[in-house]
C-alpha cells in the first residue's frame, strides 16, 4: 500500500510511534516476547522495521517479521514479510498497519475475521 506525499522516514515515524505505543506498551502488548529494531538510510529513502523473538537480557534475537518503506516517485510503499509469526498474528499486525496506513491511530485488539496473512517466508 502507498501512502501519499510521505518520505519513507517520515511514515516510518507515524507507523514505527503506532506500532510501539499498540504492540510494545508496558500494560497490554500485543508482542511480550518480542523486541523492535529499525534500521534507516542515511538519507531516510529507506527504512525497515524488524520484530525479533525476544532472547536472554531482552536481546533481539530471529527477526520474526519486517516492514519495509520505500521511495517511489512521490510515495512511500509499505511492504510486510511475515518470517516466523503464526498466520493469525501476522494477519492482526497486517490488520492494524493497514489501519493505520488509513490515517486511523487507536490501537485496536480487534482480530480480522478471516486470516489472510501467509505462513512464515521459507528461509
Amino acid at each position: 500500500m502507498q501512502i501519499a506525499a510521505a518520505k519513507p522516514v517520515d511514515a516510518y515515524v507515524m507507523l514505527g510511534g503506532r506500532i510501539k505505543t499498540c504492540w510494545f506498551n508496558a500494560d497490554a502488548p500485543l508482542l511480550p516476547e518480542h523486541v523492535y529494531r529499525a534500521d534507516v538510510s542515511p538519507d531516510g529513502s529507506k527504512v525497515q522495521i524488524t520484530i525479533h523473538k525476544k532472547i536472554a537480557l531482552g536481546r533481539a534475537g530471529a527477526p520474526t517479521y519486517a516492514i519495509d518503506f520505500n521511495q517511489q516517485g512521490g510515495y512511500t510503499i509499505v511492504t510486510t514479510q511475515n518470517r516466523g509469526m503464526t498466520p493469525k498474528l501476522a494477519a492482526k499486525m497486517q490488520f492494524d498497519i493497514d489501519r493505520w496506513k488509513r490515517g486511523e491511530t487507536n490501537c485496536s485488539k480487534q482480530i480480522p475475521k478471516a486470516v489472510t496473512a501467509s505462513a512464515p517466508a521459507p528461509r
